[in-house]
């Protein structure tokens, strides 16, 4: 069988008819046409323990990947744990190649505190690179309403970063949205999620979100900086 070659133009027909459905349709739709070269992203944050739920009940066997900078929350290792044993699934851990010791021997003790573009490129853009690599196909939790950056986004698009097809099944969803399917669904979550920290990244890096402030304003706090680079 020859392999399916994915044009511009395919890829916007197959965004445009996932537009109008489900967010399971779209996690199904990079099943049947990607697997076993697809994998998610998951950072345990809440949209992406809703599509571990969904990806465990449409195909168990799906990749499912995690970025350890070792900066984790605590928080973050028990829900991965949580999910482990509710799903049976096995995510892969794909680490820096510079040990926290190793990387301030060489850019100095807390860089992200002096330079977060250059942590999250070793901690969190490399490790990714590695894990994207042989996949023809990567799932991710983003959402348009999380952040101007993520605005644009598409149900299904080329991601001109690290080529290759990308799948965003919960894009149109609200945050109201993401709950109602965890709560219904029973989905293990981050307990950081219930002390104001909508958006949980690297320990040094996250801090709470007051009310009124915008989702991502508790990552990097101080620098001009809402992304890790890894959706841009």
């Amino acid at each position: 069988m020859t392999a399916m070659v994915w044009t511009e133009d395919k890829l916007k027909n197959a965004s445009d008819t996932l537009e109008g459905k489900g967010a399971e349709d779209a996690v199904r739709w990079a099943v049947e046409n990607f697997c076993p070269d697809l994998a998610l992203a998951c950072s345990f944050g809440a949209e992406d323990v809703a599509l571990v739920d969904m990806l465990a009940k449409i195909n168990s066997k799906v990749k499912i990947f995690y970025l350890d900078t070792d900066l984790l929350f605590k928080e973050t290792y028990e829900v991965r744990d949580k999910l482990i044993k509710k799903y049976g699934i096995a995510p892969i851990r794909h680490s820096p190649a510079l040990t926290l010791q190793e990387q301030a021997k060489i850019y100095g003790d807390k860089l992200w505190a002096v330079n977060p573009d250059l942590c999250c490129k070793i901690r969190k853009i490399d490790p990714l690179i590695a894990a994207l690599k042989g996949l023809k196909c990567w799932i991710t939790g983003i959402r348009r309403e999380q952040a101007a950056t993520r605005a644009n986004a598409r149900v299904v698009e080329w991601d001109n970063k690290f080529s290759l097809v990308k799948v965003n099944p919960l894009v149109k969803w609200t945050k109201k949205d993401v709950w109602n399917y965890i709560y219904k669904n029973d989905v293990p979550y981050n307990v950081l999620h219930d002390k104001g920290y909508p958006s949980i990244g690297c320990e040094p890096c996250t801090r709470p979100v007051k009310p009124g402030e915008d989702t991502r304003s508790g990552r990097w706090t101080g620098f001009q900086k809402t992304e890790c680079g890894l959706h841009k």
